[in-house]
Order: C-alpha cells, then structure tokens, then sequence
C-alpha cells in the first residue's frame, strides 16, 4: 500500500475502532466508506455503480486488520483504481457475467479471512448479498460496521482539511464571480448553469446545490425557468467535490441592492449563525449545540423547526455524522469538520468549520458574509 494513504486516512483512528471491535477486516461497499479507504473517487457512470445497492458492477474495499487491503471491482473501472489509489492489489470479476459478491467472497478467502469477525454495512449492503456471502462463508462472522467507520471517518486529517479547503475556495470563487450576472429577467437555471460550469471549469468533478428566488417557495425542486425581479433574495446551498472532498457553502445575494429591511433581517439571521458556530468546541454534544439554535432564534421571537442545524462532511458524501440535531448524544472531538447552517427562510449562510477546544477555525473563508452581496 503506498504511503499516501497516511494524508487521508486516520490510521491511528481506524485501527483503534477495529481494535474495539475485535474485527479482522472492514468490508466497505457504501461510496463514503469505499471511496475514503480507496482513496479517489469514482465519477460519471462508474459513480452511479457506487451509489446502487443493486448494481450488478459494484465495487468494493475489503481493509484487514494485519495485510494488505484490496479492491475488488470489473474490469472497466479497473483504470481508475490503478492510478490514483493507494491500494495496489485490485481483484477483478467479469461485470454481467461473474456476481461480484462472489469474487469478494474468493478474495475473502485468498486473504485468509473465511473464518474470521468481520464488519460490513448493514445499513447499505443488500439482502441478496448478504444472504450470497453468509452462503460462501458461513464460518465468518459478520457484524455491522457502520457504527465503527463513522467514528474512524469523523476527525479530519490535516490532509483532509487541505482537501476540503481547496473546494470549498473553488466554490466561494464562483459565487464571487456568478452572482453579479443576476438580472432581473434571469432565470434559476441561468445562474446555476454559471454556478456549476465555474465549479467544473475549475477543477471540481461534481458540483451539485439549489438556488431559488425568495419568491419561489419549492427550495429544492430544481433551478426553473422561474425568473429573477429587481429585490429578490437568492438562497443558494451549494457542494463543489475535488478529488471526492466537498466545499460546502450557502451565500446570500440580492438581485440589484438590498433594501434597509433585508438588510435588518439578514443581521440577525447572522447573529444566530455565527453565535451558533462558535459553539462548536470539543466536549460539547450535537444535541447541545442544536440546543443553543432554537435558543437563541428564540431570543429573536423565531421559532426554529429544522430537522438540522449542520453536520459533518467527508470524501464522497456531504452529510456524514455527527449532525447538529435534537438530541444527538455525539460527542464533538478536536478536528471535526461540522458545515453549520442554522436559517430561517432565504437567509441561508453555511461554512465549514474545524472543531477545536476553543472555538472553531473557518475553512471557507474566501467570501465575506458580513453583509448581503448586492447583484448591482
């Protein structure tokens, strides 16, 4: 395995969870867990064979506790793998002809592990697989692994936070430089068109997101023909993926100027975001932070209903644990990534910020919240 995977994953982390667990291999099939022990990220076509628990050209990560972890995938997303991931034994099966269960069930086997514990994902590997490999292997056993790669995914290597520093700058630069094309008589989708080819003529490899008039009151139901009026409010909420690692923001902006209204709304929608933020430190819960959100819009007369007041990010995936919601018991631990975006309405700010022991560091740091970007 080359040295690289060191930069990404948390080694130290990752062991210590397997450890716990008593496990002698992780098997990842979800694209989180694929693609963060992989080490790149599939796209296109190949990506949708990741993200289908039925497809017949899944692709897999089998990680031992002691050994060399390999990748098991067909032949056409074999190129992929061989230059970019740190893993170098990768096992081939022959797509719509061979079950790729079954080859992971042989390099199972091949790597000595037909009788050991291992983890796998309940949440994600499908019933017919799991009935296939208990069928091969009946002496391993299996237990669910989701538990045991989200603890090992939620502290950030330095690495990472590179990762993450660099879409998210990606995304603040197309924000910066699209917003000024909205006019009244501009379309949604004019402007996410400008968004997404910004994010992609610059080095993302996906970029998805929503951006809707304040006047449009279905937020995610696609960018429309719906157009822009003088005054209007934009909400974005925007993922910019480069090399699997997502920046992930919300701007507002003002198509023309923001009236003195707006601009009192949008304080104390900003109040509440950043007082919010600085409670993310070690040793609080998620629960605790979300907590001090309804609170404090309370303090506003505001009641606040979200389902989510942020969460963490990670390669492949933009809302991995732990989530800022009610009652989450998860602990916040010094180097988490938590996207923060408490709003109400249109008034949608979010960054990414690092967990520390005494306040949080802002990653996307690139576009200037302090005010509503007036359009012109």
């Amino acid at each position: 395995m080359r040295d690289t995977v060191k930069e990404l994953v948390h080694l130290p982390r990752l062991e210590e969870a397997m450890n716990r667990e008593g496990v002698d291999a992780v098997i990842a099939r979800a694209g989180l867990n694929f693609t963060y022990l992989a080490g790149f990220p599939y796209t296109g076509t190949l990506a949708r064979h990741v993200d289908l628990a039925d497809s017949p050209r899944s692709c897999w990560v089998i990680w031992p506790r002691k050994g060399e972890p390999r990748i098991v995938t067909n032949a056409i997303a074999r190129d992929l793998p061989a230059r970019d991931s740190w893993i170098e034994k990768i096992d081939l099966y022959e797509g719509y002809v061979e079950s790729p269960i079954d080859r992971v069930a042989k390099s199972l086997q091949e790597m000595g592990l037909a009788q050991s514990k291992v983890a796998i994902e309940f949440n994600y590997v499908n019933a017919a697989d799991m009935t296939a490999l208990n069928a091969r292997l009946p002496s391993m056993k299996l237990i669910d692994s989701t538990m045991l790669m989200d603890h090992a995914r939620a502290v950030k290597t330095p690495g990472e936070i590179r990762r993450l520093k660099i879409g998210a700058d990606i995304l603040d630069d197309a924000f910066t430089r699209c917003f000024p094309l909205a006019k009244p008589g501009t379309r949604e989708r004019d402007l996410h068109g400008a968004l997404m080819n910004d994010c992609l003529a610059n080095g993302s490899e996906f970029t998805h997101g929503i951006l809707n008039s304040m006047r449009n009151k279905v937020a995610y139901g696609g960018e429309s023909d719906f157009a822009f009026e003088a005054g209007d409010a934009i909400r974005t909420d925007y993922v910019c993926y480069v090399k699997s690692y997502p920046g992930h923001q919300s701007r507002c902006a003002v198509v023309g100027r923001a009236t003195e209204k707006q601009k009192e709304e949008y304080k104390v929608a900003l109040d509440v975001y950043l007082s919010s933020c600085h409670h993310l430190k070690a040793g609080r819960t998620a629960g605790e932070v979300y907590d001090f959100v309804v609170k404090k819009f309370a303090s506003y007369k505001m009641d606040y209903h979200h389902m989510i007041a942020g969460h963490s990010v990670g390669a492949w995936w933009h809302q991995q644990e732990p989530v800022i919601s009610r009652n989450n018991p998860r602990v916040l631990e010094d180097g988490m990534v938590i996207a923060m975006e408490p709003h109400i309405g249109h008034w949608h700010v979010q960054d990414l910020w690092v967990v520390r022991a005494n306040g949080p560091e802002l990653i996307s740091d690139k576009f200037k919240t302090d005010d509503i970007f007036d359009c012109g």
